[in-house]
């Protein structure tokens, strides 16, 4: 069992999970996403440790635990997956930090942003 970020993430990359993780198993793609791998954050399954720390620190409640994940995101599993099938691929994610090493500040989204990223996917969201 492990966490997985879904597709609620795409382009939003809040990175306030990767600042919580204590495993460091949260990952980015290398370079530009192509659309079967998209823009977003990935947990690597095998290293999640199921601690949960991710979920809550994340605004656009992109995070589920797999026996949780909607309907509308099984496909995302996988995704999440392929940061161990294809791990050239990706590199562990680091937070945002400006040049003297400052966290970068975050834009957080209103409710009203929340409630229409997660309609683009499913009304019963």
């Amino acid at each position: 069992m492990a966490y997985v970020i879904t597709r609620l993430c795409v382009d939003c990359l809040d990175q306030g999970c990767v600042e919580v993780c204590p495993v460091e198993c949260i990952y980015e793609v290398k370079q530009a996403a192509p659309p079967e791998r998209p823009n977003m954050l990935y947990i690597h399954p095998t290293e999640c440790i199921n601690c949960g720390a991710c979920e809550p620190e994340c605004p656009w409640h992109a995070i589920f635990e797999d026996r949780e994940l909607p309907d509308v995101f099984a496909g995302d599993q996988a995704l999440n997956a392929q940061t161990e099938e294809q791990p050239k691929l990706f590199r562990v994610a680091s937070p945002h930090r400006d040049a003297e090493g400052r966290l970068q500040p975050k834009v957080r989204p209103t409710a009203d942003d929340v409630r229409l990223n997660r309609k683009r996917w499913d009304d019963k969201l």
